[in-house]
C-alpha cells in the first residue's frame, strides 16, 4: 500500500536561500510514516493498547530537488521486505510541479513496551500494513558505515528535555542537529549536503552527555557520537 499526504513548508522548514532542510525532509517523512501507522492500528495512539511501539534504527536520504518556500509538498510512503526482525519504509517527495524531489529509506524493529525486547514481525503485523516491492534505492538495505581511525573536530553535548521523544530517549532527528553542531565551521557553511545516511546504535537518555567527533573519511563529512567515555557508539551520521 503506497500511503501519500501532503505538506506545507513552514519558516522552520527553510535553510539557505529558503529551500527545505534536510531535518524537515525527514521530518516531513518521519511523519508520513506515523500516519500510515495509526491508519492501520500500530501508531502512536495505538502504543498503549498494542504495547509496541516502532523503534528507528537507520536513515538514508538523497536529495535530487530541493523544494523552496511557499511550495506544497506531496510525499509518497511504503512499507517494504520485512524480516522477523525489521522492515524497511520507503519515501518519496514532490514539489508542486509533481517533480521528484528527494528519496529516502529506513529501517525499523518492534519493541514490546512490557519486556523491553525486539518483538518478531508476525504476519498479522505486517499484513496491514500490504507491502510494496519497489525499492527507492538500487540497495535495497541501507549502506554500512565504517568509524574512521583519527577524528579532527568534536563537541560535548548533554541531553535535556526538549531532545526526549515520546519513549524517553532523544528523539532521532536531534541526532542529525547534534551532528551539525559537530562540523568545522567551513564544513557547515558548506551545506546543504544532499545525501545524508543515519544509523542508530544505542539510545541516548535525559540527562546524558555525549561526545560528538567529526572527520572526513572516504569523501564523507561523518560525525560518530559517543557516550562522554567514549565506550558507548549512539550513531554513525554521513553527508556529503
Amino acid at each position: 500500500m503506497i500511503f501519500e499526504h501532503d505538506f506545507q513548508m513552514g519558516v522552520k522548514d527553510i535553510g539557505k536561500n529558503n529551500f527545505i532542510k534536510n531535518r524537515s525532509i525527514l521530518e516531513m517523512f518521519e511523519n508520513i510514516g506515523g500516519y500510515h501507522s495509526d491508519l492501520v492500528g500500530y501508531g502512536a495512539n495505538d502504543i498503549e493498547r498494542n504495547q509496541l511501539v516502532w523503534i528507528l534504527l537507520g536513515w538514508k536520504l538523497q536529495v535530487i530537488k530541493r523544494p523552496r518556500y511557499g511550495q506544497t509538498i506531496h510525499v509518497k510512503t511504503w512499507g517494504r521486505d520485512a524480516t522477523k526482525a525489521f522492515t524497511y519504509r520507503d519515501f518519496e517527495m514532490y514539489d508542486d510541479k509533481h517533480e521528484l524531489c528527494a528519496i529516502a529509506t529506513s529501517k525499523w524493529t518492534l519493541v514490546n513496551l512490557a519486556t523491553g525486547k525486539l518483538t518478531r514481525l508476525k504476519d498479522e503485523i505486517m499484513s496491514k500494513y500490504e507491502l510494496e516491492t519497489n525499492s527507492t534505492f538500487e540497495n535495497r538495505e541501507l549502506d554500512k558505515m565504517e568509524i574512521p581511525v583519527t577524528f579532527t573536530n568534536k563537541i560535548e553535548y548533554t541531553v535535556t528535555r526538549r531532545d526526549i521523544d515520546i519513549n524517553g530517549h532523544m528523539h532521532n532527528l536531534y541526532y542529525l542537529d547534534i551532528a551539525y553542531e559537530a562540523l568545522p565551521e567551513a564544513v557547515y557553511q558548506a551545506r546543504p549536503y544532499d545525501h545524508v545516511q543515519i544509523q542508530y546504535k544505542k539510545e541516548i537518555k535525559l540527562g546524558e552527555t555525549v561526545t560528538c567527533q567529526y572527520a572526513f573519511h572516504n569523501q564523507k563529512h561523518v560525525v560518530c557520537i559517543f557516550s562522554q567515555d567514549k565506550t558507548i557508539l549512539h550513531a554513525i551520521i554521513t553527508m556529503f
